[in-house]
């Protein structure tokens, strides 16, 4: 049996805490340590979301439960950000400082190897000594996927979807879904009690589009998301396509009218984090200093 060193993460000096609360990670300083860079794919139907919680399974945990068994010590992980319980991920992106005999190649095949079934590593490859998942993004990607045809009710599709099975007007929801593109405040699509994160998130793509014969998916791209914002975007413009609520509605959510509460959020087993986007010269560099900013 592998025995794991309980030897506090700071005291060898790679910058990564055992327990990333704040999510922090400085340079690689340890010669005999590199950073390697993690893509995820988790299926969240079992999973208190991503972030390692007190006797809650959740995908964080899973993934450092590995690599600490396969590093021999405790290893902690890093990741873009947060997905709450139920939501799913192709392509949550993570980092870790391991012992450079793991290389990327290796390290990624050994973690499948030990990973439960609803847990794969798509991708490793080697980072820079600087790069952060969470601070270093660009930009975030959602899908949100609605089940319309009887066929999406289905165990092979419905765990996965709103299998909604209603007609709905998908042109009033394109016009909703046009209004949120740009700089704007979304705090009436947040969940409460969030108001020291910031409300401000620039959304550069927000468009629905056809799910295989299924039903709608919804895509969006932004700087940054807040708390349960997709699914409180995508309930909201459901209703508007159900007709039970003008589109009208959600240009007044994003000033703020007064009286005028959104749509209860969608469920969480629609929602896939599908990208995490970085510029070319991510962790290349110190980084300067920066402001905690939390995602979905």
């Amino acid at each position: 049996m592998l025995s794991i060193s309980r030897k506090p993460f700071g005291e060898r000096q790679i910058g990564l805490t055992a327990r990333a609360g704040a999510g922090r990670l400085s340079r690689v300083s340890d010669p005999g340590f590199h950073r390697i860079r993690l893509t995820l794919h988790y299926d969240g139907r079992a999973f208190h979301g991503w972030q390692v919680q007190p006797e809650q399974r959740t995908v964080q945990g899973e993934v450092e439960r590995v690599l600490s068994r396969l590093t021999n010590r405790e290893t902690a992980v890093v990741g873009s950000g947060r997905t709450d319980r139920g939501v799913h991920a192709t392509g949550q992106v993570a980092a870790a400082d391991v012992p450079v005999r793991w290389t990327a190649h290796s390290l990624r095949r050994a973690t499948n190897a030990l990973l439960p079934d609803d847990v794969w590593v798509a991708d490793a490859v080697l980072a820079p000594p600087y790069f952060h998942p969470r601070y270093d993004a660009a930009s975030r990607s959602y899908v949100y996927r609605i089940g319309l045809a009887q066929h999406a009710d289905s165990p092979f599709h419905a765990p996965w979807c709103w299998p909604l099975l209603r007609p709905m007007d998908l042109s009033a929801m394109e016009a909703a879904a046009e209004m949120i593109v740009g700089d704007h405040s979304f705090k009436a699509f947040a969940k409460s009690g969030q108001e020291e994160r910031g409300d401000r998130c620039t959304i550069t793509e927000a468009r629905w589009a056809p799910w295989e014969g299924l039903g709608l998916e919804f895509h969006v791209t932004a700087n940054r998301f807040l708390h349960h914002m997709v699914r409180y975007l995508v309930g909201t413009m459901v209703d508007v396509g159900l007709g039970e609520r003008p589109a009208d509605h959600v240009a007044d959510l994003l000033e703020n009218a007064p009286g005028l509460e959104t749509s209860p959020p969608a469920p969480p087993e629609g929602l896939f984090l599908t990208a995490v986007a970085y510029p070319a010269d991510a962790g290349t560099k110190p980084p300067k200093r920066r402001r905690l900013q939390l995602v979905e």
